[in-house]
């Protein structure tokens, strides 16, 4: 525990035994005098005996018992009342540990209490958000997965044959290759899309350069730009940009590796950044055939792959991924397409997440 958490601590148990003195003074205060003001009453009715007649036990003892009597009824309503937030607690950790994490609390009453209820709130939040991550994942790993589980199988129970060339064999083992490095990249998205969609907190920031960033992913997709003699054309401004730096890696790579699948060879991909003093801008321009208006619909949704020849290049995830994460940095992305003409896809980043 550091010194700000040491002082915190202290600050926080010497104030509730402030705050527990202070409660049994009143409590004491007020039992003796009402106790006080009702044995005067009574005095004067000549029910008790006057101070004068030299009755001072009788008096006391009256005095104490109508003490006891108030101070012990005021303790049972101030005690149910403060300790209604913690039956509160108590209920909702019962709901917990049967599995319902959509259980919240009131923040109200003392402020111990009061910061042990948000921090309930926030352990019930994370905890269904895990449960949520690992309900989507199932689901969409057992939805996605038949294809190229079915095709694996498929090619290698038809390797298993002796009637195949060593050709045939050949181009059997790279489908499966292919397909096992396509299922690994799919469980790999989708763990990270169901992440990112369950996250309650807001992603740790930093500050770095934004061209550098996309200088070193393009160096990373250099071999499939090399593979199809594609031609860069790229205007990088000097930017610097708060916000996190591994997510936004993936906005990059996937924008580009898109740009690269979708280009013919030959083609030509463009690549500029410019900002201003709030700003930064990131655009990526191809040669491609283009994205219709009915396919920009559904551009950004999970799953959609707009050209089915290209279905096991990818896993329709991509773009998805993209979107959710420049919401969790505050940023936006638009496209602007006209079919046989290619594609342009714009991220517009503040320089300071918020």
């Amino acid at each position: 525990m550091n010194s700000k958490h040491k002082k915190t601590h202290i600050v926080r148990k010497f104030s509730a035994l402030i705050f527990l003195v202070l409660f049994v003074f009143v409590i004491l205060f007020i039992s003796i005098t009402i106790s006080g003001a009702i044995s005067y009453f009574l005095i004067n009715l000549n029910i008790l005996p006057s101070l004068s007649a030299h009755k001072y036990p009788t008096v006391l003892i009256f005095i104490l018992i109508v003490s006891l009597l108030i101070g012990t009824i005021m303790a049972v309503i101030g005690g149910d009342y403060f300790l209604r937030p913690l039956r509160a607690l108590s209920d909702a950790t019962v709901e917990i540990a049967s599995g319902n994490f959509d259980v919240q609390v009131e923040t109200k009453g003392l402020r111990e209490i009061n910061c042990l209820a948000k921090s309930f709130n926030e352990m019930a939040k994370e905890l269904s958000s895990i449960e949520k991550l690992r309900d989507d994942f199932v689901s969409n790993i057992s939805h996605e997965f038949k294809t190229p589980v079915a095709s694996i199988r498929g090619f290698a129970r038809r390797l298993k044959k002796n009637d195949l060339t060593e050709e045939q064999q050949k181009e059997y083992l790279d489908i499966i290759i292919s397909e096992t490095e396509r299922l690994a990249q799919l469980s790999g998205n989708i763990l990270l899309l169901s992440k990112l969609e369950n996250t309650y907190r807001a992603p740790e920031k930093t500050t770095f350069s934004l061209d550098e960033q996309i200088r070193k992913s393009i160096l990373l997709l250099d071999p499939q730009i090399s593979k199809k003699q594609l031609e860069l054309i790229i205007h990088l401004k000097q930017t610097e940009v708060t916000a996190n730096e591994e997510m936004l890696q993936h906005v990059w790579l996937n924008l580009l590796g898109n740009a690269i699948k979708f280009t013919p060879k030959g083609g030509s991909i463009s690549v500029s950044l410019t900002s201003d003093e709030d700003v930064t801008m990131m655009s990526v321009s191809d040669t491609g055939p283009g994205i219709s208006e009915e396919e920009k619909q559904y551009l950004f949704d999970e799953f959609y792959q707009g050209d089915p020849s290209r279905s096991t290049e990818g896993n329709g995830l991509g773009l998805s991924l993209v979107k959710k994460i420049l919401e969790l940095n505050h940023g936006q992305i638009a496209v602007d397409s006209i079919p046989g003409q290619g594609a342009c896809f714009t991220v517009t980043l503040p320089k300071v997440s918020a």
